[in-house]
């Protein structure tokens, strides 16, 4: 009978273990670049990356920038999120003919991450990073931050999901920014990216 209960506790403990290892997310190879030109010269060094792909990543890191940079009604409000001199202006055209400011952050690095299936170069994907006001940077979500823009790293695959669109949405005002504690108030601890 004893031995009976040790295996059906064994089974037990077995199972549970299975059941969380079947619940990690998956790691991907990233590399963060803080600009076009950095991510062609490692490309030039051997990398597994060629320029081919470090062009077609920035191209997709300059898309979601456009269709999902956090916006903001106020240079001020913007600037608080990531730092002086890091926001710049999007005009929009409205029904009067003028135009009115809409702030987002600049642009400061892009994330590629590999080994994943699923389009042309076998890139899982590429996601725009800006500054954090920290002396970070973050995400288009601000579901990450990062202590670099420049380096290598094993992440999460969630990282390269899609932002929701920001653009043509009303933006961020100091009380949305507020009521949420600050841009990506609930991101996910710091990461830092290796040589």
């Amino acid at each position: 009978m004893k031995k009976r209960s040790n295996k059906v506790a064994l089974t037990i403990v077995g199972a549970a273990a299975f059941a969380l290892a079947g619940c990690q997310e998956e790691q991907v190879d990233a590399q963060a670049f803080p600009d076009l030109q950095t991510c062609k010269l490692n490309a030039d060094e051997g990398t597994a990356l060629t320029a081919a792909d470090c062009d077609f990543a920035f191209a997709q890191a300059q898309q979601l920038h456009e269709e999902s940079a956090p916006r903001y009604n106020d240079l001020q409000v913007c600037e608080e999120q990531h730092g002086a001199g890091n926001c710049g202006s999007e005009q929009q055209a409205v029904s009067s003919g003028g135009s009115s400011g809409i702030f987002m952050p600049l642009l400061t690095g892009y994330l590629i991450g590999n080994m994943l299936s699923g389009n042309r170069t076998g890139m899982a994907a590429a996601q725009p990073l800006y500054k954090n006001g920290k002396g970070g940077f973050t995400n288009a979500s601000g579901s990450s931050s990062y202590s670099s823009n420049n380096g290598k790293a094993k992440l999460n695959a969630s990282q390269f999901t899609k932002p929701q669109a920001t653009k043509g949405k009303p933006p961020m005002t100091r009380a949305t920014v507020a009521s949420r504690g600050g841009f990506g108030k609930s991101s996910t601890s710091g990461r830092s990216f290796g040589g």
